[in-house]
Order: structure tokens, then sequence, then C-alpha cells
């Protein structure tokens, strides 16, 4: 399976983003960055993301156990470097309800750092960068 994403500048560092599958968002730096905070910077979104994925990852592994966890909640805190471009480190905040037993929570905390975008943040993935000419307008 693969996935189609395009960045398209709209002004400044500003860039709409259409995802396949119908969806949309923008994207931009914030303003003390030079750009106009239109969005959230890529890093903010992959940070986003990291919270998103480990959720979803927690809740679907639950489901297949027949565990009724409610709604996780995690908290995502990024450090970035002195420019405030790269991330250097993510710590994670999980919320789980009361009355999980031990062995359910350890469970799921091991599948947290399962999810797909923790792989990637983790090394785990290939990035490969070719180009192309535009067409002439």
């Amino acid at each position: 399976m693969s996935v189609k994403v395009v960045a398209r500048r709209i002004s400044g560092f500003a860039h709409e983003v259409d995802i396949e599958g119908g969806h949309s968002l923008v994207l931009d730096e914030p303003t003390e960055l030079g750009g106009t905070d239109t969005g959230p910077s890529p890093g903010r979104l992959l940070a986003a993301s990291l919270a998103g994925c480990t959720a979803v990852t927690m809740e679907m592994y639950a489901e297949r156990k027949g565990w009724d966890i409610g709604a996780v909640e995690v908290e995502v805190e990024a450090t970035y470097d002195e420019g405030g471009h790269v991330a250097q480190a993510y710590a994670l905040t999980v919320t789980l309800p009361a009355g999980l037993e031990d062995e359910q929570r350890e469970r799921l905390f091991k599948i947290a750092a399962k999810c797909p975008v923790h792989k990637v943040l983790s090394g785990e993935a290939s990035i490969e960068i070719s180009d192309r000419l535009a067409d002439p307008a």
C-alpha cells in the first residue's frame, strides 16, 4: 500500500498539503521562524501524528483483545533544537483508565512503541529523494 501526498506553496512558508483520499491541510511555520502561522509546522504535525498513532495503535490492540479501555489520551512534548526546527526528543504521557490490570497496562505500553510513526522516528524507515523538472508554464 502506498499513499501520495503533495505539498504546494501557497505563500511564504505556507503550503497546502493534499493527502490521497480527499484530505487536505495547511502547514506553515510560526511567525518567530518567518512564517505566518496559518497552520501547524511540519515538526508539530509530526508530534501530533505520533500522539494520534500511539492512541490508535493502543485502542486497536485493546479492541482485538476485547478490552474496554475507553478513550486513550496521549500527550507528546517535543523538544526542539535551538533554531526550533528539528525535534531532538519526544516525551509521551499516556492516560489510561483506572481499573486496568497491571498486565494489560504493561502490554498496552509495549504496543504503544509499535505504532508506525514511532517506528519511523526510531529510524526504521528509509527515505529516498528524487527530482523532476516542473512543466514550463
